[in-house]
């Protein structure tokens, strides 16, 4: 059939179809992956595997710009690719049959290709698109037939022997039986396909949801607790709370879905250039006894004047006691740490053996069990590295080793491999675009250099004289502090900048650095407009 002569009706029904078709091919998928192997979503490792190959600029802009929302949007962005394709597969299927039915097939294969490759896949993850590929191309194939049989131009079904006004009689009924056929057929197929789609991802969340046993898990009493100073936090409107809520702690990860682990099968593997390998059950892991910890997370991602920074009082276990238990080689200078989901950081063997750094299997994060996209039921948190090669979620391994032989996911995309975090300081009030009365305002924010600590903050109101800024009383080293300047604010607009000083005399660098390869810098200027 010439889709040049396509009347607009064909072109829609048609595209409709392949919307069915898909939407089948996906239910499908999603029904077989619940029964035999929940990470093999298509849609989810198609996204995964986006996530692995997207370059670092794409990385950076998409976490720029949708923050913690990032992977919404992404998946927001696969779905619209995928109905587009699907409709297109329908158009292909009506004018040049089989081709819709290929296009399906090449979806198929280019789905199991990222289902199979995804870490933890099985013998049996290549089933789900297998099977949604099948279910898909056959669904695709009887709707667009009945189609074709309604729009068709010629009613080979109607009677030769008739007169012009029975056979046109009769081809109007027939006509009028293929459509109701295609509607019929449609409506079935595409209700199945949103009602088994949906219902399997439902259960599968449902079923694979750790929010009971997260709230019915008892941590130990920390032998010891952390003690917030008097003068650690000021009242101040806009400002930053001294201790992140749960609730607000930024989220960068690489994980699409957030991964379903049960304290009670969690293991934790120490190898690689050791005496002797680990494995570490949850009870054995809390049973070497838990402390708490008060640790500021940087992201790398963080802009500068950013909020991927948090600050939290962990509940967690000295990770150099579980590395005493292995007994690591001379020779080693790197702990590659892997994730459930694949994920690997590389840290500086020596930030996780000082002494006199808390680097931690953290099990809580302010006073309850870690919440299930912060790395329930144990994740690691060190200071003074960027997230990306120390802050592993839902860590399950250790593999001692040395930077020549072994890379972490991000150092290949662009990053460095050791990224000790850069001090820095951040105006969180006032804000620009906010605009503020005249009079006395108060300028404040938030400056932080883990495991050095602060020493000052001076702020520049229209690059005059740097001021010194009152400064919070710190937790300890390895927390940010609050800061606040009383500023006689007069009408107009005005330039404010922030820079730190840490505890080793070093002045915050003024000069610029983009995130990559291992973190921003620069001081903060912001405009600010007074009323």
């Amino acid at each position: 059939m010439s889709s040049t002569r396509m009347p607009l009706r064909a072109w829609l029904w048609s595209a409709l179809s392949g919307l069915i078709g898909g939407a089948s091919f996906l239910a499908a998928a999603e029904l077989v992956a619940l029964a035999v192997a929940r990470q093999a979503s298509p849609v989810l490792a198609v996204g995964s595997f986006i996530v692995d190959v997207v370059p670092q600029p794409l990385k950076e802009f998409a976490i720029a710009t949708f923050g913690e929302y990032d992977k919404i949007v992404l998946l927001i962005g696969i779905g619209v690719a995928v109905a587009v394709a699907a409709a297109i597969s329908g158009v292909l299927q009506y004018v040049r049959p089989p081709l819709g039915v290929v296009a399906f097939a090449i979806a198929g294969i280019l789905a199991t290709a990222a289902t199979v490759t995804r870490a933890g896949a099985t013998v049996l993850s290549a089933l789900p698109p297998v099977v949604g590929t099948l279910v898909g191309s056959i669904v695709l194939m009887l709707v667009v037939n009945r189609l074709r049989r309604w729009l068709s131009p010629r009613r080979k079904d109607a009677p030769d022997t008739a007169g012009a006004e029975a056979k046109t009689g009769a081809a109007q009924d027939v006509a009028a039986l293929d459509r109701r056929g295609f509607f019929r057929i449609s409506a079935i197929a595409g209700a199945s396909a949103v009602v088994v789609g949906v219902g399997a991802r439902a259960l599968s969340a449902a079923t694979s949801s750790l929010g009971a046993i997260r709230e019915e898990l008892t941590l130990p009493a920390p032998r010891t607790t952390v003690t917030v100073p008097e003068g650690a936090e000021f009242d101040i409107d806009g400002l930053s709370p001294l201790i992140t809520p749960n609730a607000d702690f930024y989220r960068v990860d690489t994980a699409l879905t957030v991964p379903s682990v049960d304290p009670s099968t969690w293991r934790l593997v120490i190898d690689g250039m050791v005496d002797e390998r680990v494995e570490l059950t949850f009870d054995d892991l809390i049973g070497m006894g838990v402390d708490e910890y008060a640790v500021t997370l940087t992201c790398v991602s963080n802009e500068v004047g950013g909020g991927l920074v948090g600050n939290a009082v962990w509940l967690g276990v000295p990770i150099r006691d579980v590395l005493a238990r292995a007994g690591v080689h001379d020779g080693a200078d790197m702990v590659l740490s892997r994730s459930v989901d694949g994920y690997t950081a590389s840290t500086p063997l020596a930030s996780l053996t000082d002494d006199g750094l808390d680097a931690i299997f953290a099990v809580g994060m302010n006073g309850e069990p870690l919440p299930v996209e912060h790395g329930f039921p144990v994740r690691m948190v060190v200071p003074g590295l960027y997230g990306y090669v120390s802050a592993t979620k839902w860590v399950t391994e250790l593999k001692v080793t040395t930077f020549a032989e072994d890379e972490a996911y991000w150092t290949p995309r662009g990053y460095s491999a050791e990224a000790p975090i850069k001090f820095s300081s951040r105006i969180d009030t006032p804000r620009t675009g906010t605009p503020v009365s005249a009079g006395t305002v108060p300028i404040a924010g938030m400056a932080w250099a883990q495991t050095v600590g602060i020493e000052r903050v001076e702020v520049s109101i229209d690059d005059g004289d740097w001021q010194q800024a009152t400064v919070s009383t710190p937790i300890n080293d390895d927390t940010w502090v609050q800061w606040y300047l009383e500023w006689e604010a007069e009408p107009g607009t005005h330039y404010v900048a922030v820079r730190a000083v840490n505890a080793d005399g070093e002045l915050q660098t003024e000069e610029r650095a983009p995130i990559a390869p291992n973190g921003s810098s620069g001081w903060q200027r912001v405009l600010v407009t007074v009323q």
